[in-house]
């Protein structure tokens, strides 16, 4: 290849607005990857860590215990937050004698507000993604529009219009949205992805708060029966 055709020769050639959208271009493929693999790695994580807790949830460990272990434990995440925000909430309502259905209410609240942190966390970063995958395109192609016209623009200068002449400007331009696409289509792809992965962790997130309701929900009508049959 012609040295002044490589593709760094032609960077390097490029005008100064060409090679701020390179630069934005670039960083932002960074940014992008950076966020891909720590999502991945986090996702995985959550993954990992909800097919554990539900093994032991079902295990029929004893709930006190399994919210001790929990508290013991390094910092809590995903499920086990959850699972940890209703227990604490439920036993703090019935140690006050509550209504049965204000302590279940209670409790959903707090496992609610659980779930919707959770979940919150999950999807951080995310929209920086979409933004990359949509937006990067047109940054591109920005670049682009802006050196083909400086190549247009310096065939006033030339005599004779040959394809030599005019082939290094457009080529450089062109790089600019090579970058924009090299950015986008990973952006979107992890994108559609991570979103899919998390939609389905918070469904397991609101299945599981439900039953736990459910047994909390058995537990508490189980008491209040049995004290009423004492009396």
């Amino acid at each position: 290849m012609n040295e002044s055709m490589s593709i760094w020769s032609l960077i390097a050639n490029a005008s100064w607005v060409v090679q701020g959208v390179m630069l934005v271009l670039v960083a932002a493929v960074f940014i992008s990857w950076t966020i891909i693999i720590q999502r991945h790695r986090l996702l995985t994580a959550v993954k990992d860590g909800y097919e554990d807790f539900e093994d032991r949830f079902w295990s029929g460990m004893d709930l006190s215990q399994l919210y001790k272990e929990i508290n013991q434990e390094p910092p809590a995440f995903g499920v086990e937050n959850i699972f940890a925000a209703g227990f604490r909430e439920f036993s703090r309502l019935r140690q006050q004698g509550g209504d049965p259905e204000a302590i279940i209410q209670g409790t959903q609240r707090a496992m609610r507000v659980a779930t919707t942190k959770e979940a919150e966390l999950l999807e951080n970063h995310l929209p920086f993604l979409a933004t990359v995958g949509s937006t990067s395109p047109y940054v591109g192609l920005f670049g682009t529009v802006w050196g083909i016209m400086n190549s247009f623009r310096g065939l006033a200068n030339v005599q004779q219009a040959t394809l030599a002449v005019v082939a290094p400007g457009i080529a450089e331009a062109l790089i600019a949205t090579a970058i924009g696409l090299f950015a986008a289509i990973p952006a979107v792809i992890f994108y559609n992805r991570f979103t899919t992965k998390v939609d389905q962790i918070t469904s397991h997130y609101e299945t599981f708060a439900e039953e736990f309701i459910s047994i909390l929900h058995r537990q508490v009508y189980k008491k209040n029966k049995t004290q009423a049959v004492a009396e």
